[in-house]
């Protein structure tokens, strides 16, 4: 019989001291049973335990990360021998996804086996006792995880406010409905026939409570996926969050409440604040004469990607997973046909992550810093927004005030003022995914290829265009999508 009967999922790594040892433990997720913790390690160094569990965490979260093999050697040197193989062996089933496990690891849960409920009076109603039953497919579906589920997911989460205007009305109400107060002594938040929007207009709950006045109303929902590290609630590692936006912003007297008041616009001027030059000459290096990213660049250049993105998650829905048909598509509709051609086979998924590329760039500009690219789509919508930020600055005309937008006329003037060409220069480490552009550099995508390894340009194929650089802060895996 081979050695391992079951595969297990790795999810995270702990660490467990004592005043002689430490251990490194693996908490792995298993089908048909309770999460369980299994030894990786042991070693009398906490910190190098510790340095051994960041290190798999970091490869469980990027197991194509280039540097990993290079950190493992590092922190193996400082071991001894039998920890090091441990670590490595760790390592390896870190960045498979898979972790072999052997029997009597886990307790599985026998496919026919029934939880006994707890015993009830025998005068109890048992039609609306609330227990789930089991489909007639599948387990009952508090057991089922997302990877059993053929279909669609769709989650909703809701945010309601009431004003209790009269306390007794509503508690005569919850009375009438069977509510009984406690006892004294114990008081004390990928669809392109919007499945969503479907599944949350049927599932619209009532609003109004009596004795109440309804505040706040909303509602999110989204498609759960596994390529994106979603689960079910019920076996979920990570809380049930949602951001429902800064709510309605108070308005000024006299002006009319119109939706686009709503937003809370990033106030450029303070994020980036521009020092006035220091001198004209052009050659003088003091900081005030060195280039700036003025708050009417940054302004432009946020409008750009956001609406960037907006477009091309408009375009992921209306192509889904259909390929942009090169006569049919090309010339300004949309986003898609302005990226390179061996990206028009990719598929719904691959294009809602571009305009969450654009996204990641716009929340960039709105805490304050450069929006400097950390993976091969970022530089690719980077540079279109650049190109869509200029022809705005254009149409601006001479004068920097002459535009209805209020807010943008009241931003500081500077002489770094629309100067995309310094975006470009300052913002990327290269610019070779604009090679891909092209017909003399047919083939430079494959990093088997002479002319990639010749130029060390990296593999530029359309898989590997959310891959993170490998000396850059890596985005949070877990930010989710805007739309």
């Amino acid at each position: 019989m081979p050695e391992h009967q079951l595969t297990a999922v790795p999810r995270d790594f702990h660490c467990e001291h004592t005043p002689s040892k430490s251990r490194v433990l693996a908490l792995l997720a298993h089908d048909n049973g309770p999460d369980s913790l299994q030894a990786v390690l042991t070693c009398r160094d906490p910190q190098l335990a510790h340095q051994a569990v960041e290190l798999l965490r970091r490869i469980l979260r990027r197991p194509a990360a280039t540097q990993a093999a290079e950190l493992v050697d590092g922190l193996c040197g400082q071991l001894p021998d039998a920890p090091a193989s441990s670590l490595r062996r760790a390592a390896a089933y870190a960045g498979s996804g898979t972790w072999p496990a052997t029997d009597g690891t886990h307790i599985t849960w026998p496919k026919e086996a029934a939880v006994e409920a707890p015993s009830r009076d025998e005068d109890t109603d048992n039609e609306d006792d609330g227990d789930e039953a089991p489909g007639p497919d599948g387990p009952a579906p508090s057991e089922v995880r997302l990877r059993d589920l053929s279909g669609h997911v769709v989650r909703i989460t809701t945010l309601r406010e009431f004003h209790v205007r009269d306390r007794q009305a509503l508690l005569n109400a919850a009375g009438e409905q069977g509510w009984e107060p406690m006892p004294a002594d114990q008081l004390d938040g990928g669809d392109p026939h919007d499945v969503v929007g479907a599944v949350m207009w049927l599932a619209e709950p009532p609003v109004h409570v009596d004795g109440t006045d309804s505040l706040t109303d909303h509602s999110q929902g989204s498609l759960l996926q596994r390529s994106n590290g979603d689960e079910v609630a019920a076996w979920s590692t990570e809380p049930v969050v949602a951001d429902f936006g800064p709510g309605r912003q108070d308005t000024k007297a006299g002006q009319p409440d119109e939706s686009g008041l709503d937003e809370d616009l990033p106030d450029f001027a303070a994020l980036f604040p521009a020092q006035a030059p220091h001198c004209e000459d052009p050659e003088c290096e003091d900081e005030r004469c060195l280039w700036q990213l003025t708050p009417r660049t940054a302004d432009l250049l946020h409008t750009a990607l956001s609406l960037l993105a907006d477009e091309a998650y408009d375009d992921a829905e209306e192509l889904g997973d259909g390929h942009l048909i090169p006569d049919k598509h090309e010339g300004n509709w949309g986003v898609f046909p302005r990226l390179p051609k061996l990206t028009f086979t990719t598929d719904l998924q691959w294009r809602r992550r571009f305009a969450r590329a654009a996204d990641d760039l716009a929340d960039d500009l709105e805490r304050g810093r450069w929006p400097q690219p950390t993976c091969t789509a970022e530089e690719l919508a980077l540079h279109l927004a650049i190109a869509d930020a200029g022809d705005s600055a254009d149409e601006l005309g001479d004068d920097p005030g002459d535009t209805e937008d209020g807010t943008y006329s009241t931003l500081p003037t500077h002489r770094d003022d629309y100067d995309f060409g310094a975006c470009t220069d300052m913002f990327f480490q290269d610019t070779d995914v604009l090679m891909l552009y092209s017909s003399r550099f047919d083939g430079i995508e494959d990093p088997d290829g002479d002319a990639n390894r010749q130029m060390g340009v990296g593999d530029l194929r359309a898989q590997a265009w959310f891959e993170p650089f490998g000396n850059v802060k890596v985005r949070d895996p877990h930010r989710g999508f805007r739309r």
